[in-house]
Parts: C-alpha cells; sequence; structure tokens
C-alpha cells in the first residue's frame, strides 16, 4: 500500500447518493446539493451536514423542515449547476430548469424532475458538527421514471454511478424490520 494524504481520505467514505434539498424561507423557494447525508436507522431519521456557509441553512434553522428530493444522473449538470450557485442571487428553480411541486406537509416543494422526494422535519441541528437531524414526514416515489440510477459524490469533483444490483434478500431476512 501507498500513504495518502490524509486530508483526501474523505474520498474513500464519501456517502451517497447526492441529493438536493429544498427550503422556503417564507417568501422563496431555493435548493441546495449536498453530498454528505445518512440514514439514521430503519426509521425516517434522516441526517445531512451543512451550516452558515449555504444560504439554504437560514431557512433550515428559521423553518425546521425541507424536502429531500434524489436526482438521477441525467440530472447530473442540474445538481452541479445548484451546488455551484448561491440562492441569494439565482433562482435556482428557473436557472435549472427544475420544477417545484407543492408538498403536502411542508411549505418547501418536491423537485418535479427527481426520482424521489421526502418531506422532512428538522428534529435537531448540532451547530458544532454541522449536522441537521431530521424526521421523515411523507415520502414520494416516481414509479414511472425510466431512469433510476443515483449519483454518489466522490468530493473531487468525480461521481460514481449507481450500477448493477445485486439481490440477498433471502441472506439478509433475519435482520430486515417488517416491511421492508
Amino acid at each position: 500500500m501507498e500513504e495518502m494524504n490524509i486530508h483526501t481520505a474523505f474520498t474513500l467514505l464519501e456517502p451517497g447518493p447526492v441529493i438536493l434539498v429544498t427550503t422556503n424561507d417564507g417568501h422563496k423557494n431555493n435548493i441546495m446539493t449536498i453530498s454528505w447525508t445518512m440514514v439514521m436507522d430503519f426509521t425516517p431519521s434522516f441526517a445531512l451536514t451543512t451550516g452558515p456557509w449555504n444560504h439554504s441553512y437560514a431557512a433550515l434553522r428559521q423553518t425546521r423542515e425541507c424536502v429531500l428530493s434524489i436526482p438521477t444522473v441525467d440530472l447530473l449538470d442540474q445538481v452541479i449547476g445548484v451546488g455551484t450557485c448561491s440562492g441569494r442571487t439565482t433562482d435556482k428553480f428557473s436557472a435549472f430548469g427544475l420544477t417545484p411541486v407543492q408538498a403536502e406537509c411542508v411549505k418547501a416543494p418536491l423537485i418535479k424532475e427527481c426520482l424521489a422526494n421526502i418531506e422532512c422535519r428538522v428534529t435537531e441541528i448540532m451547530e458544532d458538527q454541522h449536522i441537521v437531524v431530521l424526521e421523515g414526514l411523507k415520502a414520494w416515489f416516481d414509479k414511472e421514471r425510466e431512469e433510476t440510477r443515483t449519483l454518489h459524490a466522490i468530493g473531487d469533483g468525480t461521481f460514481i454511478v449507481d450500477g448493477q444490483r445485486l439481490d440477498r434478500r433471502a441472506m439478509m431476512q433475519p435482520k430486515l424490520p417488517d416491511g421492508v
């Protein structure tokens, strides 16, 4: 093995998929791209890493709600575009041809073009770690969508696309909760 720079070790553990997070601050919808997310358990609990450097963070703190939207590989350029400009100066829905759809439980919109959307409420913000903990309230999935491959960021400007699905449900069944 060859030693690598410890400051790039995060590229070995980057989670996925890359998601779009929508917020509404009471006046304006916004979207941010996030690659650092995680599932908290088999419950509808999630976490993401963000902080004051993202314009949407203020809306997350203020409204304590958002939508997690899961884009697919065909939206890669929009995902990057959303993540490389600021909602302070850009209407990201308009600029990147994305369609806001009224959510049922939160004011933040769903994104029509995404494979799935999860309406969420903020349950905790861990300021020192820049972690926002979310409770899923309602989930939506577009069964008509032909493209279903999601994106995974490496953290250095490159991405991996989901590939072949390997089914080991029978082997995992003793550890899976009912209904999964």
